[in-house]
């Protein structure tokens, strides 16, 4: 009989219900035994939706690690709980998969890295887009040396008119700002993923809160209380490599724009480029004519596992369980991640003081 690992969920909200418990419900390995919330009827629902025989609510999470004898837990919860609640099941001998971002400031995502190496036990990030049939793809382009040295880089992660308007989204006390740490955090992470290059040199970046007392702006989620938009609706970062590569980050919920796109890169190299405009298109020149190579997805792709759901979350979910159970690296390491976190709060940092932050 193969091994089940028992799992438990802190934070059963829009993030664990649309991502997480879906996935791992799919996994036979997996029993999803313990569930909490401050809500204690979603905690009660997700035990309905998702969990196996006996499983308990709980709206304490302490509770909930000192009373179930857990294998790995999911951190699901706003952003300035993910650093304690990490460590917290860390230091009760479980694995720990966080959603993104790694944490609200570098501190406190270094504290996790620290009880992770001194527990032994493994820690991952929830950047599920690397695990996209086309981030797979032009990975294995990257790694294979198609493009060359990639010295120039666009992380795209630009609304124009989405800003969430439910749960803490608008709260920088509770989520350490808008949209550059809610999506630009993807966008960033498959750039740095996509160029292996995660050596910073400096930052400069600059946000906007210019949208907050606007009405009727058609966006997509309803009207915002201005009252309540505490974050910025637009941010971008200006990040030197240490190798001289320049990567630049757009971020916005709410720009007058056209040219717009979720968790996207372009990558330009010294002998091809590539970008996510118009599914995976990769550029060059080849016996002096100039060409566009666009990768049929629809047939197949790179898949981690034969028989297994395309959808990242669900590839996302089979690898981190996978790691576990094989004692092998996540593909999202601790240490990735909290490049994205100090890239982050640099640009923020920059922001409030017009001077360049050195990493």
């Amino acid at each position: 009989m193969e091994k089940k690992l028992r799992v438990g969920i802190i934070g059963c909200g829009g993030i664990a219900i649309g991502k997480h418990m879906p996935s791992l419900k799919l996994i036979e390995e997996v029993s999803m035994v313990a569930f909490c919330d401050i809500l204690e009827e979603r905690a009660k629902t997700a035990v309905t939706e998702f969990g196996t025989v006996g499983a308990k609510a709980y709206v304490d999470y302490k509770e909930m690690l000192e009373k179930e004898s857990l294998d790995v837990v999911h951190v699901l919860t706003p952003n300035n709980t993910h650093s304690p609640i990490t460590v917290a099941a860390l230091e009760a001998d479980c694995h720990v998969m966080c959603e993104k971002p790694m944490a609200i400031s570098t501190i406190e995502a270094k504290k996790m890295i620290t009880a992770a190496e001194k527990t032994g036990k493994k820690l991952t990030i929830g950047y599920q887009n690397r695990f996209r049939q086309d981030s797979m793809y032009l990975k294995e382009v990257c790694e294979r040396g198609d493009l060359g040295e990639v010295y120039f880089a666009k992380a795209h992660a630009i609304r124009r008119r989405a800003v969430p308007t439910w749960g803490v989204f608008l709260k920088e006390e509770e989520q350490g700002g808008g949209p550059l740490i809610d999506i630009g955090t993807h966008a960033l992470d498959l750039t740095l993923w996509l160029m292996d290059n995660y050596e910073v040199d400096k930052v400069v970046g600059t946000t906007y809160h210019k949208m907050r007392y606007d009405t009727k702006t058609g966006n997509q989620f309803g009207d915002w209380d201005p009252k309540e938009f505490t974050v910025e609706d637009s941010a971008f970062g200006f990040i030197t490599m240490k190798d001289g590569a320049t990567i630049i980050l757009e971020s916005s919920w709410a720009l007058n724009t056209l040219e717009v796109g979720e968790a996207q890169t372009t990558l330009c190299g010294t002998k091809a480029g590539a970008d996510m405009k118009d599914s995976l298109r990769i550029n060059g020149s080849e016996f002096d004519k100039l060409y566009v190579k666009k990768p049929n997805f629809a047939t197949g792709g790179v898949d981690f596992y034969k028989g297994v759901s395309s959808k990242p979350a669900d590839v996302e979910a089979k690898q981190w369980i996978d790691c576990i159970l094989n004692d092998t690296e996540p593909v999202v390491k601790p240490e990735q991640a909290l490049k994205v976190t100090e890239i982050l709060e640099a640009i923020y940092e920059s922001a409030k003081t017009n001077k360049a932050i050195y990493l």
